[in-house]
């Protein structure tokens, strides 16, 4: 890629300023995933310290644990884009590393989506039962995958390769 003023984004930018705003805008990206996930996490932190924690039955606590387990992946994929900033810094390698962090992104919200979902079946399963569970977990599934999924593809108009 060249160092010259690229105008058929819209932009007058060169590519090194090109990368340095996509990298910019991720990390606005990332500190609002941030938020989230530790909400949800601190949320799960809490449980078991409650009296009733220990009400939940075998299933109950699988989940739980698979949501604890799911809450700290999302927070450590966090982390990787400030990994990769530090291994990379100074290095010319801002295009790899807003590459990686946009891939990272897409991972950790899918795995937010599937954390949010999560929650919502446990809290239903702990509070009305499986059956209302199941019936959360297939709206929230289906709600997520609409919002995540769907509804960025009609926003964009047309299909994309990445």
């Amino acid at each position: 890629m060249s160092d010259e003023h690229e105008t058929t984004s819209g932009r007058d930018e060169t590519d090194a300023e090109r990368a340095d705003r996509n990298w910019n805008e991720l990390l606005q990206e990332f500190r609002v995933l941030q938020t989230g996930v530790q909400i949800l996490g601190g949320f799960l932190l809490t449980l078991p310290f409650q009296s009733a924690f220990g009400d939940l039955d075998d299933q109950q606590r699988g989940l739980y644990l698979g949501l604890v387990v799911l809450a700290t992946v999302c927070t450590t994929l966090m982390l990787a884009p400030i990994a990769l900033h530090r291994r990379l810094f100074q290095r010319q390698q801002k295009l790899r590393l807003v590459h990686a962090g946009h891939w990272l992104a897409r991972i950790v919200v899918t795995l937010i989506g599937c954390l949010v979902t999560g929650i919502a079946i446990f809290v239903f399963d702990v509070v009305v039962g499986r059956q209302g569970a199941l019936i959360v977990g297939v709206a929230m599934a289906v709600t997520v995958f609409s919002v995540l999924g769907i509804l960025p593809r009609l926003v964009d108009g047309r299909r994309s390769e990445d």
